[in-house]
């Protein structure tokens, strides 16, 4: 029976993200969700947090498009000096990245302190993932390791998507999804790192080559191709709000349509939605009740209907 993480993303990116996900695991569809350490709504997103300890919590390191934790001059490689905040774009950061201009103790240094300041609010971090999937990258991924296993934190987000969900999202552009295929040739080795640190993953992320287009059709497919095996659904559920349209984020409308097709989970049968603490073999925080059981694959009732899609700008 395949096992379900049904994680959300930018957790305190605003107040209507914030919204979506608490309506979201009181549904008992989401199970999970990554936190923005400093984000414009991580306060309110502390809090909801920790009024629902069945909902994983992990950190959602930001190294990109960000305000950074840490004071400036102490990751001098990650920030821009003229405005003392993250470089705004993936593209500006990789290029500083594939020129080793990055440092990896200023990634490290940055990943230890955003882990820290959610911790020092009382919140136990199941796993870690990163921002636009960095670490998806050997030179990002070895510092936040080590600043995750520093802080007693064993699990993280295996960023890559499986072949059999590429194959099940029939609507993707082209070129995306060719990006997807070709980025999965860090796979092996991102393993490798990640096995050696005695760190557990899943066995894949679905629904990366559907960001901004994830309807109730997407979810429909993803779940009914869904091999055995335990793997994680990413996704961006919220609320499009006035914090969220000044966010420099290109996920407004579609966060909507992804918040009605993710209740579409209910319908389902033959999955156990879990969280990353169930990966976490070594932690003492797992939740007593970390697993929902759902007996049987088809829906309950009936196949959902396609609400709308976004397509990638």
């Amino acid at each position: 029976m395949p096992r379900l993480i049904v994680n959300a993303d930018d957790f305190g990116l605003a107040p209507g993200v914030n919204r979506a996900i608490l309506e979201l695991h009181a549904a008992e569809v989401l199970t999970s969700a990554t936190l923005m350490a400093h984000a414009a709504s991580t306060e309110e997103a502390v809090k909801m947090a920790l009024a629902m300890p069945a909902l994983g919590v992990g950190c959602h390191v930001v190294l990109v498009d960000g305000t950074p934790v840490s004071d400036s001059r102490v990751i001098p490689s990650l920030v821009d000096r003229a405005t003392g905040a993250f470089y705004p774009t993936l593209s500006s950061f990789l290029k500083r990245l594939f020129t080793a201009r990055i440092r990896s103790t200023d990634v490290e240094a940055e990943t230890a302190a955003q882990i820290a300041l959610l911790r020092s609010f009382g919140l136990r971090l199941t796993h870690v993932d990163t921002h636009k999937h960095m670490h998806m990258f050997p030179g990002i991924l070895r510092p936040v390791l080590r600043a995750a296993r520093a802080a007693g934190i064993h699990a993280i987000r295996n960023p890559f998507e499986p072949i059999w969900s590429v194959n099940a999202t029939a609507d993707a552009p082209d070129v995306r999804r060719a990006e997807v295929i070709l980025l999965r040739r860090f796979e092996s080795r991102f393993r490798r790192i990640v096995e050696e640190a005695g760190f557990e993953t899943t066995d894949g992320a679905v629904g990366v080559l559907a960001t901004g287009s994830i309807n109730i059709a997407t979810v429909n497919a993803l779940i009914t191709a869904m091999p055995e095996g335990t793997f994680e659904l990413v996704s961006h559920p919220g609320y499009r709000d006035e914090q969220l349209a000044k966010a420099n984020t290109r996920l407004l409308e579609s966060r909507e349509i992804e918040r009605n097709a993710l209740m579409a989970i209910r319908d389902y049968r033959g999955i156990d939605l879990v969280t990353f603490a169930s990966l976490d073999h070594s932690s003492s925080n797992k939740q007593p009740d970390e697993t929902k059981h759902i007996a049987s694959l088809a829906p309950s009732s009936g196949t959902p209907n396609q609400t709308g899609q976004i397509s990638e700008p």
